[in-house]
């Protein structure tokens, strides 16, 4: 285990956090010692993942497709736990139509409204707190697609996720100098909720040959534990059987 005394008491905010990597990451997170919230569409899915993980994990709805529902959601930040040191953008979709000509506009839409503009409207919201005491870190969990645009993710995730990307490595180019850290991660196959949403239904013994989303958790909680002096600007991190290319 990655030592992670630096975390305790720390504030860490994960979005998508009630299931699949965003949940392994908190759920990481708060047994470290971090005082964690996580964000969800979903309040059965945020009551879920609060039994589940038996730590002490806050919970509370949000659309971060929604700027009312994000400001919504940092302000009950504010009242519960206080300043955000660890923003985690872990909220993400993808659809069965993954090729331009199968997809409808509508869902083009959807998938960067979530994955991109999702992200931009968390950063947004954060940012200011984070410039005004020149600390704080934001980790987005993007994707291979964010690096390679691969068939595997489709056009419209692997388009949103690419902006993930410049996304994170623009934010991170302006805030450093005043001490603000900006990862963008790149998970390739993970075990998640998200593979109900493939073209071709996964085999159970693909499932077992990709990664966990603990796997990516140990990762992020890793980076969040390195001294405030050390960036990592991006990570990919893959099963052993997936390509890369």
């Amino acid at each position: 285990m990655i030592e992670t005394s630096a975390l305790k008491n720390k504030t860490v905010v994960v979005t998508g956090g009630a299931t699949g990597i965003g949940f392994a990451i908190a759920n990481l997170f708060s047994k470290s010692g971090a005082k964690v919230a996580i964000g969800s569409r979903r309040q059965d899915a945020i009551d879920s993942a609060i039994q589940l993980s038996n730590s002490g994990i806050l919970g509370h709805t949000l659309d971060v497709a929604s700027r009312g529902s994000v400001e919504s959601f940092f302000a009950w930040i504010a009242t519960s736990l206080g300043q955000v040191d660890f923003l985690v953008n872990a909220a993400g979709v993808n659809i069965r139509d993954r090729s331009i000509g199968s997809m409808a506009p509508e869902q083009w839409d959807q998938v960067m409204a979530i994955n991109a503009t999702g992200a931009y409207n968390c950063i947004h919201s954060v940012l200011p707190q984070m410039r005004a005491r020149q600390n704080g870190m934001i980790i987005n969990i993007s994707s291979v697609a964010g690096k390679r645009a691969l068939a595997l993710g489709g056009v419209a995730y692997a388009a949103s996720k690419f902006a993930m990307t410049a996304l994170g490595t623009c934010v991170s180019n302006e805030v450093c100098a005043e001490n603000i850290r900006v990862t963008n991660v790149y998970p390739g196959e993970v075990d998640t909720p998200i593979l109900e949403q493939r073209p071709t239904p996964v085999t159970e013994d693909h499932r077992q040959r990709i990664l966990r989303p603990e796997d990516i958790a140990e990762v992020v909680v890793g980076l969040a534990s390195l001294p405030d002096r050390v960036h990592v600007p991006e990570i990919v991190i893959k099963p052993v059987s997936q390509q890369y290319y």
